[in-house]
């Protein structure tokens, strides 16, 4: 250790005042004191101490140094305060899995810089996100409105290594603040509408407002806008005091909220609207000293108008509006999101340069990378244009859209595979990225029939998965080896080696059968419940039946020979070479059959979570198996119709048996743990004795079936 070192360490030994024996650090830094908090917990009575430092480096932030002499002095020593702190945090995991043996010197820095989450808000009937229609919808209006609720997911953001939120709404301004140039557009109290809807809804955001949804409604908290704002401000707060940033992201245009008042509303070209938008743009950053950043979609609501046109809209009200900002507050530094969707990137460019130039704030575009399935291949193909395009404009950067809208009930985890996928994003173009869901809203479990469950947070239940996307983002080389010793700490009845492997088994049905079976949208494909939107299904239910898992191709990058394509080979005598629908069907079943072997290995002694973990080990197994006969008997089925062979026909009723026995091995698993039905937001309700006659019906489809027509 340097003199400089021991120097500083000495005063902070003098100033500190933890109260802890063992763990020594600054009180006054927030971020330091969380994890020091978290340190002390996992050094129960081991014979350590441990102190925290801060070696400022502006080059390397966010990182940290674990050393550790040989007297048994542990220092975690930080960049900056969040580098501290996600020393300690990794301090605290290694003392957790191994004891003070497990501590070894280690440096890390950052390998995404931003790694956040996609949260769509509902923060008000009057001002809705656009996955307010539906149980997670409905459910979470209160949630987002519980300061506690957001200390609590906050904190397991910054455990996962995740340093930004960001909130969607389609219009949040009146939820928020008073712009004074429009005061009567804030909205006082939190209102939920008692409306019964029906089972879809606009897809476009169109009609939130109709009268049957605001004539009635429920008053869910009492509470001024002044209030609100000092709400608002106490999370922003209490997230910079874990390193999470606090970023709002709109679709535009709409003006729900503001009762059109003033003249305000969704057209592009009324002057009122595009003065009212940029002043809430200004308002909002005056309003919150700690909101990081603002980001925006455009296209949402302008129908037939040209990108230069929507770019121009948005550059007058959002861009001119942060500009404001910077020029109020000059050295503030502020975020720029802008989302390539329905538009550009070049036609971004240009309108917003200067925005690209300024120094207080960073531009960076946004991309949905795998459209609404990051579980379907390691490998996209949709971002190829788009970072030529970017590059061809220099230093541009973009943060990576990750949609989840396939797994919402189940708890997930495949290391591998994530790892793969982060690995794969194109790093130079890349700023970070956030990861979450579009049909489901992440608030409180509403999902289990547990009642000692409905406090936690979705996220906590579904822990693994959460901090898999932040954390190899973090560090994309984190092993397999690591997260068995997360597990095991965790689940210590069980051998983690083999409760990992079950795990990753069972989890694998879904990227398996999206990579197949390529619903490209959330309402065009969810796989827990074989279902879309009735169009894309291409019949009146919505249902995925045999005649749609013939027709519907396999994701681009997956490799997968589609069923067609399969028996075109087949029945040319063509050489074939996989992996096709037989290949794909095999390895789902061999993973189940995995999953469900080993588990039935492990007794969960009395752990609540462990029993409902290795049920949900269960409930996947089952599903993949329901995959993987229902790939096989519609395969077999297109044969017969191609071929005529009565043969193909006999192994698709078949199979398709088969399939419905494993759906009802499927729901009854699930049923064990989660409420049915559930009100979707981009498909249907799922109902598992709905779509039980549905499954049923395949069966008659292939029975019935003619068979190839004599030309």
């Amino acid at each position: 250790m340097n003199k400089m070192r021991n120097t500083w360490i000495l005063g902070l030994l003098l100033a500190a005042d933890a109260g802890w024996a063992g763990v020594t650090y600054d009180p006054e830094i927030p971020q330091v004191e969380f994890a020091a908090r978290e340190v002390k917990q996992a050094l129960s009575d081991a014979d350590a101490d441990v102190i925290f430092s801060i070696q400022p480096n502006p080059e390397k932030p966010e990182s940290f140094t674990i050393e550790k002499n040989a007297d048994g002095l542990v220092q975690v020593i930080g960049t900056d305060a969040a580098g501290a702190m996600y020393g300690g945090l990794e301090l605290a995991e290694l003392l957790r899995i191994g004891g003070v043996d497990r501590i070894m010197p280690i440096t890390k820095n950052p390998y995404m810089g931003m790694r956040g989450i996609k949260f769509n808000i509902p923060l008000d009937v009057r001002t809705p996100s656009y996955s307010d229609f539906g149980d997670a919808g409905q459910q979470a209006m209160e949630d987002v409105w519980d300061f506690e609720f957001w200390t609590a997911l906050i904190n397991e953001m910054a455990r996962y290594r995740y340093n930004y939120i960001s909130l969607w709404n389609l219009h949040p301004f009146p939820s928020l603040m008073k712009v004074p140039e429009y005061p009567n557009v804030a909205l006082d109290d939190v209102k939920r509408s008692t409306t019964v809807w029906g089972k879809s809804h606009d897809l476009r955001g169109q009609k939130f407002d109709a009268p049957e949804i605001l004539k009635n409604t429920e008053t869910l908290k009492k509470m001024s806008i002044e209030e609100k704002i000092d709400f608002w401000r106490k999370v922003m707060r209490y997230g910079k005091e874990r390193n999470v940033d606090f970023y709002f992201v709109t679709w535009n245009i709409f003006d729900y909220g503001t009762a059109q008042q003033y003249g305000i509303d969704d057209k592009r070209d009324n002057p009122v609207s595009v003065d009212y938008f940029r002043k809430s743009v200004k308002q909002l950053f005056l309003t919150y000293p700690d909101l990081k950043g603002i980001g925006l979609t455009t296209g949402e609501n302008m129908p037939r108008a040209s990108q230069q046109k929507k770019e121009a809209w948005a550059f007058n009200t959002y861009g001119l509006g942060v500009l404001d900002v910077v020029k109020e507050q000059p050295g503030r530094k502020i975020t720029f999101l802008h989302r390539q969707h329905q538009t550009g990137a070049l036609k971004i460019a240009d309108q917003f340069q200067p925005l690209i130039d300024h120094p207080d704030i960073e531009f960076l575009f946004s991309f949905k990378y795998a459209k609404a399935h990051v579980y379907s291949a390691t490998t996209q193909p949709y971002h190829e244009g788009f970072v030529k395009d970017i590059q061809a404009r220099g230093d541009l950067k973009t943060i990576w859209t990750l949609r989840n809208d396939s797994v919402y009930l189940y708890r997930w985890a495949a290391p591998g595979f994530v790892r793969e996928f982060v690995q794969n994003i194109p790093y130079d173009v890349s700023q970070g990225y956030y990861y979450g869901s579009d049909g489901w809203i992440w608030g409180r479990d509403f999902t289990s029939l547990n009642e000692q469950d409905k406090s936690e947070l979705q996220i906590s239940k579904h822990w693994f998965q959460w901090m898999l996307w932040g954390r190899l983002a973090y560090d994309p080389k984190i092993g397999d080896t690591r997260f068995a010793e997360i597990v095991q700490s965790r689940f210590p009845q069980v051998d983690a080696a083999n409760l990992m492997a079950a795990w990753e088994a069972a989890s694998m049905v879904y990227p398996l059968v999206t990579g197949f079976h390529w619903g490209v949208l959330d309402f065009k494909w969810y796989p827990e419940g074989c279902i879309s939107r009735p169009q894309p299904a291409q019949n009146a239910t919505g249902f995925h039946d045999v005649n749609r898992f013939i027709t519907l191709e396999a994701h681009p990058k997956s490799g997968y020979v589609s069923i067609p394509e399969y028996a075109d080979i087949v029945l040319a005598e063509k050489p074939f070479t996989g992996p096709g629908p037989f290949e794909v069907a095999t390895q789902m079943n061999e993973n189940a059959e995995r999953a469900l072997a080993l588990i039935k290995t492990m007794d969960a002694g009395g752990n609540r979570e462990l029993a409902e973990t290795l049920g949900d080990i269960e409930t996947m197994a089952y599903l993949g198996q329901y995959y993987a006969h229902k790939i096989k008997g519609s395969t077999s089925l297109h044969l017969y119709r191609e071929s005529g062979q009565k043969g193909y026909q006999k192994d698709a009723v078949a199979e398709l048996e088969a399939a419905a026995r494993c759906w009802r091995s499927y729901t009854a698993s699930s049923s064990k743990r989660c409420v049915n039905p559930i009100w979707y937001n981009r498909v249907p309700i799922v109902d598992w004795t709905q779509i039980t006659q549905w499954v049923d019906e395949d069966i008659q489809i292939a029975k019935n079936d003619p068979g190839k027509k004599e030309d």
